[in-house]
């Protein structure tokens, strides 16, 4: 009988700790994003400082850069490109493709280190320094720290497309999420170089 009871009061306890677990969820993601929007919170403090500096201080005649805009309109092409191909190697992933999905990855992994070339490119063709004068250390700045978000990026889209690797892999279509996490990030970084462009080449 003592038996019988301990095993039906242990019903209700495992009853119990499974309801726990259904209750505290994945929130990984959520914190990923709360993060993003304290970083895009960065950002726009950059973006603030640049135009307030623009309209208060207007430069001189002599100061007045007339930035090209091919590279850049270039590197907006790469990113956006690259976007997409992100999303395709996340469908590549979800039909268990995993061959397919890192090609996707090291195409997007290519396509962010294609454009830290053009930007380095474009550094060396600019007609101002970093410390001529407050607009160009905003510039500098501004591009700078994107670019370091970029090759964030590139090393996070490296490591996943390892960790994709079949049948050793650690990242399946059971375990999406650190491909969907560097893919959130991936498209927050090409989103903040959109506005970037409209500010510092087409204002």
């Amino acid at each position: 009988m003592t038996i019988l009871t301990q095993s039906s009061d242990s019903k209700p306890e495992v009853q119990t700790n499974q309801e726990e677990e259904e209750e505290h969820g994945d929130h990984r993601m959520f914190g990923l994003a709360t993060f993003l929007v304290a970083d895009g919170m960065t950002f726009a403090g950059f973006f603030a400082a640049y135009l307030t500096y623009k309209a208060v201080n207007p430069l001189l005649p002599d100061s007045i850069y007339e930035l090209e805009l091919a590279l850049p309109a270039l590197n907006t092409i790469l990113l956006l490109v690259s976007s997409a191909t992100f999303h395709r190697a996340g469908q590549a992933l979800k039909r268990n493709d995993s061959k397919i999905c890192q090609r996707w990855l090291l195409l997007t992994a290519g396509l962010g280190l294609a454009f830290l070339a053009s930007q380095m490119v474009e550094y060396f063709t600019l007609p101002f320094g970093l410390t001529d004068n407050v607009y160009a250390s905003t510039f500098y700045a501004l591009t700078g720290f994107h670019g370091l978000h970029v090759s964030l990026g590139a090393i996070m889209i490296s490591i996943v497309c390892w960790q994709a690797r079949s049948p050793n892999g650690r990242i399946t279509n059971k375990n999406t999420f650190p491909l969907e996490a560097a893919e959130l990030y991936w498209h927050f970084v090409d989103g903040i170089w959109v506005i970037l462009f409209i500010i510092l080449y087409l204002l």
